[in-house]
């Protein structure tokens, strides 16, 4: 048997262990019979030498037309993955909405990126926040899993922003803010 001062050291350390991981910074969530991870709002900054170009991402928008991601190579594209469902993302449409009024005309593109949710509660979510922006259709939650190597596949919602390029340059995982989003479009827009 352990002596009795090596006992309460291996307690203690385990006890430290489980209140960290109380202090992640995301938390498992359900909504709409999903099970999700949503992010603490943290962004990331990808240097210019280690981004890496955006997955192919191509599919049918909630009117009914195409979308391309490839299409907007030119553009600085900021990509939002959000569900009807899911509360952080509803927190967060009036400020991609604003950001994306603010932007709109000057080589920025917003593509929302709809997962795992129904198209008429997808509809519905967009006429209650007056969301003009494309939104792609991704019912299966296939087209979500391009992304795997950026963002945690469960995530919801995430937000990156691609450079002209067409490569990722920023990541935001969790409802992002107006000043974290026009921060960083701002940044990845003024680039040279």
């Amino acid at each position: 048997m352990a002596p009795p001062t090596l006992l309460r050291s291996g307690l203690a350390a385990a006890a430290l262990l489980l209140a960290l991981g109380g202090c992640s910074a995301s938390t498992v969530e359900s909504g709409g019979g999903q099970g999700f991870v949503s992010g603490d709002g943290s962004a990331l900054v990808i240097g210019k030498e280690d981004r890496t170009a955006a997955p192919d991402l191509e599919g049918e928008t909630l009117d009914g037309g195409r979308l391309a991601l490839a299409d907007l190579t030119g553009d600085v594209v900021v990509l939002n993955l959000w569900a009807s469902w899911c509360g952080p993302c509803r927190a967060e449409a009036p400020t991609l909405q604003e950001v994306y009024d603010e932007w709109r005309g000057e080589g920025v593109a917003f593509v929302g990126l709809n997962s795992k949710d129904q198209e008429a509660a997808a509809r519905a979510f967009e006429e209650n926040f007056g969301i003009t922006y494309p939104s792609l259709v991704d019912e299966s939650g296939e087209l979500q899993l391009a992304f795997r190597d950026s963002v945690p596949a469960s995530s919801i919602p995430w937000t990156l922003v691609i450079d002209r390029e067409g490569r990722i340059a920023a990541r935001v995982l969790g409802a992002t803010t107006y000043s974290q989003l026009t921060g960083l479009v701002d940044q990845v827009a003024s680039e040279g």
